[in-house]
């Protein structure tokens, strides 16, 4: 196995067909297609399957071409630091729920780097996906939570995926609603009071199991729900149908406004903060700093 091999196979990834790659890499297509196959053969699986239409990839081969990013990256800023002497850009990706702490976190990270050349990324996006991103690489880091009704599954899938689960905070359940709402001014609210009032929940797509909900209580016979992609729709909603959804009661004013609240929820429920990252490998000095910032949201529970 050679650098020269993965970097090929991360082309034909790219492209999804090996007569681009091979036009990319400025190579005949039968060579590409040569030594893409003796890699496949060393490791002993299919990175690919190749149609007359291109070729997709395995899910054997999902996971190899995210070790083979990392390597290959890794390689590129050796050699920019040691042999081209050029500035390095830093890097740092995350990958998370739909937390406006963890979003507020990213920027003051962002902020103490000044104007010096990097390359960040944030991916607010479904748990799933948070999950697959740290596995294939794509993040360092992925926020999610763990509570007494999912941990089971999503332990066992941390586990088959080689990842850590580390705790950041631990957190009662809290409504998220407007200002306007006609309960925003209590100081608690059982299930049943909201029971008139649509619920709101983040639409996990293809993975849509109570498991993987973003909110708690996911598995309650809920009187009206409605699913939303994005954090900006829900929000709309909040405040044009007086829906609500449940949360960890961190509030970022500076990020959301401050024309929402969080009023505590009538139940022993309680959800566990956490990141996941790759079991064994060391988190790096960027991402170090993005969870000092994030740790500093511990104060902020209400």
């Amino acid at each position: 196995m050679t650098l020269t091999q993965l970097r090929y196979a991360i082309i034909v990834a790219d492209t999804k067909s090996m007569n681009k790659a091979a036009g990319a890499l400025y190579i005949a297509q039968p060579s590409l297609s040569s030594a893409v196959k003796e890699l496949e053969e060393e490791i002993g699986i299919d990175i690919f399957i190749r149609t007359n239409r291109g070729v997709t990839i395995t899910p054997e081969g999902e996971e190899f071409l995210g070790y083979a990013r990392q390597i290959v990256e890794q390689y590129q800023l050796m050699e920019s630091r040691y042999i081209e002497k050029a500035n390095v850009k830093k890097k740092f990706s995350v990958s998370m729920q739909h937390y406006t702490f963890a979003v507020n976190a990213f920027v003051e990270m962002v902020k103490q780097f000044g104007m010096d050349e990097y390359e960040f990324a944030v991916h607010e996006t479904k748990t799933y996906n948070v999950i697959e991103n740290v596995k294939n690489f794509k993040s360092e880091i992925g926020i999610l939570y763990l509570n007494e009704f999912n941990q089971k599954v999503l332990l066992k899938l941390f586990k088959e995926y080689n990842l850590e689960f580390h705790e950041i905070l631990k957190c009662g359940i809290y409504v998220y609603m407007w200002k306007g709402h006609p309960l925003a001014d209590r100081e608690e609210i059982s299930l049943e009071e909201l029971a008139e009032f649509p619920c709101l929940s983040f639409d996990q797509g293809k993975n849509n199991s109570f498991f993987f909900a973003e909110e708690v209580l996911s598995n309650y016979d809920y009187k009206r729900l409605i699913k939303a992609n994005d954090r900006a729709t829900l929000l709309n909603l909040m405040v044009g149908l007086n829906g609500y959804t449940l949360c960890s009661g961190i509030i970022c004013e500076g990020l959301n406004g401050s024309d929402y609240c969080a009023v505590r929820l009538q139940s022993d429920e309680e959800m566990t903060i956490g990141y996941i990252s790759r079991k064994g490998m060391a988190i790096s000095s960027l991402g170090k700093k993005y969870l000092e910032e994030l740790s500093r949201f511990k104060d902020s529970v209400l």
